[in-house]
């Protein structure tokens, strides 16, 4: 019987684990002396590769460390960043963590997910400590192994997206069963999640380098929403979901340097072309671009990841 780390061979076969706590809830408040307060709730998910085969194995726990540990360091963490920290900050500084002070862990995996509470303005003046909710969400997925390799990718997902013009779809495959007619006039509407990886390759990377992780992600988002619509006035016109999607990617890998590879996916959600009729009155409702039965369900899928060379997702 053979034992690495993480995994652990019997006869022919190779057993492999790993361990963590998921949905972990926190939310933090920093009050600045102006008595101005920023707030955060993330919802985090620990996993971790260490050396506790024996327990699966043998029943012996002694290597273990316990979910319920995982779900304290959480709250403990975030009351020890007496600054206010990104999400993606936060997702390191815990995998961090895990990795320098169990001898046993070989690699932490942090995923986040920071629900949108956004700050209120009253009367054009941004309130001090009033926030509401928003809509699309902040993510992240931090990798850090114990020689200090490093991997960031940050996310947003429910980013929804609709253009009134501006979009068709012509010259697809047809065959016994399409009956979907050629348009360059329709509704385009999606619901956006891009994740991007940065270039980071081991903590060392990262020393005394101001990150600002949550800026970066405002203006990605601003360059992925910028390239869907276009100019204010003429907009740009979108042949496809798909070629959208990759002008999009192709967007923010010129835009951002420090981004090395970027994964969209964008289902087109219908909106139909309203038409009424009977025997009675054969024109009860005409469409002219202008009513529509909104859906959700079924929806095309659409997907692609787009890298710079020898950059992997």
């Amino acid at each position: 019987m053979a034992t690495t780390r993480d995994q652990i061979q019997i006869g022919e076969n190779i057993f492999e684990q790993r361990h963590g706590k998921e949905r972990v809830r926190v939310g933090r408040v920093w009050r600045s002396g102006d008595n101005r307060h920023n707030f955060v709730e993330w919802n985090v998910s620990i996993s971790l590769l260490s050396d506790c085969v024996n327990a699966y194995v043998s029943a012996d726990n002694s290597d273990i460390v316990a979910t319920d540990t995982m779900k304290n360091t959480v709250y403990v963490k975030a009351k020890e960043c007496k600054e206010q920290v990104s999400v993606e900050e936060f997702a390191i500084i815990l995998a961090k963590h895990f990795t320098s002070f169990y001898p046993q862990v070989t690699t932490a995996i942090v995923k986040i997910v920071e629900k949108p509470w956004e700050r209120i303005s009253m009367n054009g003046q941004p309130h001090d400590h009033g926030f509401k909710l928003g809509s699309e969400k902040h993510t992240t997925e931090v990798t850090v192994q114990k020689n200090g390799s490093l991997r960031v990718t940050s996310g947003v997902v429910g980013l929804s997206l609709l253009k009134t013009t501006q979009s068709g779809f012509e010259g697809f495959l047809r065959d016994q069963n399409t009956i979907l007619p050629e348009t360059r006039e329709r509704m385009l509407a999606t619901e956006v999640s891009a994740s991007w990886r940065y270039q980071f390759e081991s903590l060392s990377s990262i020393n005394n380098k101001p990150l600002q992780f949550t800026e970066k992600y405002l203006l990605v988002k601003k360059v992925l929403m910028d390239t869907f619509f276009g100019p204010p006035k003429e907009g740009v016109y979108s042949p496809s979901v798909q070629a959208t999607l990759y002008d999009m990617a192709k967007a923010v890998l010129g835009r951002f340097p420090d981004v090395s590879s970027i994964h969209l996916k964008m289902p087109n959600i219908h909106f139909l072309p309203v038409n009424l009729s009977s025997k009675v009155n054969p024109v009860i409702v005409k469409f002219e671009d202008d009513v529509y039965l909104p859906t959700d369900e079924p929806h095309g899928s659409i997907e692609a990841s787009l890298s710079r060379p020898l950059s992997k997702m």
